[in-house]
């Protein structure tokens, strides 16, 4: 692996409330370069509560801490305001899973391009414009200058969520974070908003968390996988190997795959063991 960019170590992640204290993220390690990481568990195993805790957006009363949460030098758990600011953006760029909650519906799309360009620039109103439609034109959307002036619900899922990887890619980060970003899109959509991540990430050099529920698809998309469950990292693995994989868990989530090769027949139900919560995860 390449240059560190982002390292976490022993993170967690809890919820007081009147019946006791939830614990999302218990525990988590792990260190991103210049790669397509995928993390991937059922849902409520803590994948996107750990990439909303890198950059600081767990809401109150979540309170996050870590032996080490730091981007290249710069510890993001002590960091002041403003440099959170710095880095938010301009160095880690986060993709949220549904656009429509992300985008300002009373406002056009292509300002809020410009509006997020204009925070990291010192630049005029007319370069800014520029530059929101030459990254819609960089996501694959036809006629940028058209959409530019269209209202977020005057946009498709899938043009709706390029045009949140074009306004994420303004400052162009050195890490985007992307929460399932493909979940809401038919499959021939997925594979177009897809493939722009990957081309984008490969020709900028970036390094990428692909948060996902998709076995199938981030084994075929990333390089290297975390497997997570109950809020702890349970395996790690290279994406080519996911089939191999040693633990329990991660068998069970792919025997629960239907294969288009094999019989038709009832799919096993994963048998979880309380054990797991507490064993120490296999890393290889």
């Amino acid at each position: 692996m390449s240059e560190t960019l982002l390292t976490v170590e022993d993170l967690r992640v809890r919820f007081p409330s009147p019946h006791g204290v939830t614990e999302a993220v218990r525990g988590v390690s792990f260190n991103v370069g210049r790669e397509k990481l995928g993390i991937v568990g059922e849902s409520g195993s803590g994948k996107s509560v750990t990439g909303r805790s890198i950059l600081r957006l767990v809401s109150h009363p979540g309170i996050v801490t870590a032996k080490r949460l730091a981007f290249r030098d710069t510890d993001i758990l002590t960091a002041s305001e403003r440099t959170l600011r710095d880095i938010r953006g301009r160095h880690i760029s986060m993709v949220m899973q549904d656009p429509k909650f992300s985008l300002n519906p009373v406002m056009p799309v292509g300002r809020q391009i410009a509006e997020a360009y204009l925070v990291h620039a010192d630049a005029s109103a007319a370069a800014a414009r520029q530059r929101a439609l030459e990254l819609l034109a960089a996501v694959r959307i036809r006629e940028p200058e058209r959409v530019y002036d269209l209202y977020p619900h005057e946009v498709s899922g899938g043009m709706g969520q390029r045009i949140m990887i074009a306004m994420m890619l303004v400052p162009d980060p050195d890490l985007l974070i992307a929460d399932e970003p493909t979940s809401a899109l038919d499959v021939t959509v997925q594979m177009q908003v897809l493939a722009i991540i990957d081309d984008l990430v490969t020709r900028r050099g970036m390094g990428l968390i692909f948060i996902s529920h998709d076995l199938n698809l981030v084994a075929s998309f990333c390089d290297r996988i975390l497997v997570m469950y109950g809020g702890r990292i349970v395996e790690t693995c290279r994406a080519a190997e996911l089939h191999r994989a040693k633990h329990p868990y991660t068998q069970g989530l792919l025997s629960a795959l239907p294969q288009i090769d094999r019989p038709p027949a009832d799919l096993p139900v994963l048998r979880r063991d309380p054990a797991w919560l507490d064993a120490p995860g296999e890393t290889r």
